[in-house]
């Protein structure tokens, strides 16, 4: 009897265990940001820019247009109004091994968003943050021991002030990636509308008001290139 309930208990155990963490891996994929994206961006509705009211938390999608000069983007050299770039250096703790993040850049700038003639304007800003974002990662490279970083990486490494090359000579296990908002793409960005009195005419918009869509510490800007998220209404 004392070994049938030491077995019970080991069973029960290890379901106990089991389920802890099915409970764990769900709430990191329920509450990690592109989830919580995706979610609040379904609950708002698609609206044209014209139609937009004033302290309306509101979702639209447009082409991605620069203000000012636009960003470069490290690796890919593309122009662009947002990205994020990581590199991450792969290091070994006893039997077990880790990728260690070494430089993790997120550059942002104001741009406009523009849909069938009609213009918003988006200002982010990073200190204090009013904004979240998912960028989709579209470009990455590596290099490793028997792998010799490729002539651009080699150059972003430089620039960061990284050796590829560890003792005796060998090369790091090194990678990067790299997401961006480019020139002319189509993205979803969610805020508060305010309309405003435009200061200097945009070419091809002929109208004295823009739409702002604006972000608060509370109520942040939501910023992605996720494609086909459905919305529960359309206006």
């Amino acid at each position: 009897m004392i070994f049938l309930s030491s077995n019970s208990d080991s069973t029960t155990l290890i379901f106990i265990f089991i389920l802890i963490g099915l409970i764990i891996i769900f709430l990191a994929y329920y509450f990690n940001t592109k989830q919580k994206i995706i979610r609040t961006l379904s609950k708002l509705p698609i609206k044209q820019i014209g139609s937009l009211k004033n302290n309306e938390l509101t979702r639209f999608s447009g082409k991605a247009l620069h203000v000012k000069e636009p960003l470069i983007a490290p690796f890919s050299k593309r122009k662009c109004v947002f990205y994020i770039m990581k590199i991450e250096q792969k290091k070994s703790n006893g039997k077990s091994s880790y990728w260690r993040t070494i430089v993790n850049e997120e550059k942002i700038q104001e741009f406009f968003l523009e849909k069938n003639g009609d213009f918003a304007i988006v200002r982010p800003k990073q200190v204090p943050k009013n904004y979240m974002s998912y960028l989709v990662i579209d470009k990455k490279t590596n290099s490793g021991t028997f792998n010799d970083p490729a002539p651009k990486f080699k150059a972003l490494l430089n620039h960061y002030n990284i050796n590829n090359e560890g003792f005796f000579g060998f090369n790091k296990k090194l990678r990067y990636s790299e997401g961006i908002i480019e020139i002319g793409e189509q993205i979803t960005v969610a805020g508060i509308a305010k309309w405003k009195s435009l200061k200097e005419p945009i070419e091809g918009y002929s109208y004295s008001k823009i739409a702002e869509l604006e972000g608060t510490i509370k109520q942040k800007l939501i910023i992605t290139d996720l494609p086909n998220i459905k919305s529960k209404a359309h206006f």
